[in-house]
């Protein structure tokens, strides 16, 4: 089968692997019919951690059951479904807490797995034609009768969408409540869809890039230039000086300012100073235990410069971790399905497997108009 395989920083290429296949009675095999690029592909995409060369790429998945393991029961041939970037196993104790971000068994050493991710167990993504996904009657969310049709919005459902969400989940949002995000990439805009939806009276977003900020506005929520002037300084200006309630991190490690310099510790600090005392702080943004290629020698090995001390005195209090996406996908699911929200809308490409080398070079440059790609390696009629 054809797939998206890592050759080295800033360099993937399309070539044929082993198929996927039925491995295990639990397994389920998908033809993958929409699989997206995301933001933290790109972190593996720049050489910025263990990813081994020859490994598949891709963790925001959905296609079609082609075949089904002996001891499959609920997952039937012939299901589109949503598979969570998540791979977990359905009944160690964090699985049975919903901590399926953080599966006890699944990668042994480490709590937590995925699909074509550094340091995330072997599972090979699916930017390619097939995927297995193994303990499918958990991992599989089966779509409903539209699910061909709005592909675009149920692929989100694989990460990016309820990552968002889980964003404004750790930062405890509330109805009537001022909210600022930083970074209107995918997830910080699927953080301001979620903030929306969850009543926030006011939601900014932190961002330049103007095609990011025109989708920011698009919802409705107020966009702020960084390059214009100080987020913070913005901030305080749009709420008397108080600071929004709630923050939402959701750029990461790789945060850099307007001239391009590059601050692991910039979006973290401003957070604490853009919300107010006795607030509470989400953050989603990729954090690494070691970053050895960083440019900042605490960043090589994992480690930033935090306002601890105005933390502390501002009273404020954070959480933090990758998104246990089941938590919440079926919730977010019958959302899609009602059209009470439609995560589409950040979509701005749709192409074949074959483009995803040129894909990934435009969206890794933040070129203007590349706000999210999906990649469709099997084409549905």
């Amino acid at each position: 089968m054809k797939a998206v395989v890592y050759n080295g920083p800033r360099e993937v290429m399309v070539k044929e692997v082993p198929d996927a296949k039925i491995e295990r009675p639990t397994d389920v095999l998908v033809k993958i019919t929409s699989t997206n690029i995301c933001g933290s592909d790109l972190h593996m995409y720049e050489g910025r951690t263990s990813f081994e060369k020859g490994r598949v790429f891709g963790h925001e998945n959905l296609g079609q059951v082609v075949e089904v393991g002996n001891a499959v029961d609920k997952i039937k041939v012939g299901d589109w479904v949503a598979i969570p970037f998540n791979v977990s196993c359905g009944h160690c104790a964090n699985c049975e807490r919903q901590l399926t971000a953080f599966c006890l068994t699944m990668n042994p050493g480490m709590a937590g797995a995925a699909f074509g991710f550094a340091d995330m167990g072997p599972y090979p993504g699916g930017q390619a034609e097939y995927l297995r996904v193994p303990y499918g009657d958990f991992n599989c969310l089966r779509l409903p009768e539209d699910a061909q049709e709005k592909q675009a919005d149920y692929v989100m459902l694989s990460d990016i969408f309820p990552t968002g969400w889980h964003a404004t989940e750790l930062a405890c949002v509330q109805p009537g409540e001022s909210v600022v995000i930083y970074g209107a990439g995918p997830v910080g805009l699927m953080a301001a869809l979620s903030a929306t939806v969850k009543g926030a009276r006011q939601v900014m977003v932190v961002d330049r890039h103007p095609d990011r900020l025109k989708l920011v506005e698009s919802l409705g929520a107020i966009p702020i230039d960084d390059s214009k002037g100080s987020p913070v300084e913005q901030v305080m200006a749009l709420t008397n000086g108080i600071g929004a309630d709630r923050g939402c991190e959701c750029v990461g490690y790789q945060s850099h300012d307007p001239q391009g310099h590059e601050h692991p510790n910039m979006t973290l600090n401003d957070l604490v100073k853009s919300v107010k005392f006795t607030g509470r702080i989400g953050v989603v943004g990729v954090f690494v235990p070691k970053d050895p290629n960083s440019p900042d020698p605490l960043g090589k090995k994992g480690e930033i410069t935090f306002d601890y001390g105005l933390f502390w005195n501002k009273g404020q209090s954070m959480g933090t971790g990758q998104c246990n996406v089941k938590t919440y996908n079926r919730q977010l699911r019958d959302m899609i399905h009602a059209g009470r929200v439609k995560p589409s809308f950040i979509v701005s490409h749709k192409i074949t497997l074959d483009k995803a080398p040129d894909a990934y070079k435009h969206f890794d440059a933040r070129d203007s108009g590349w706000t999210k790609v999906i990649l469709q390696p099997v084409a549905v009629a």
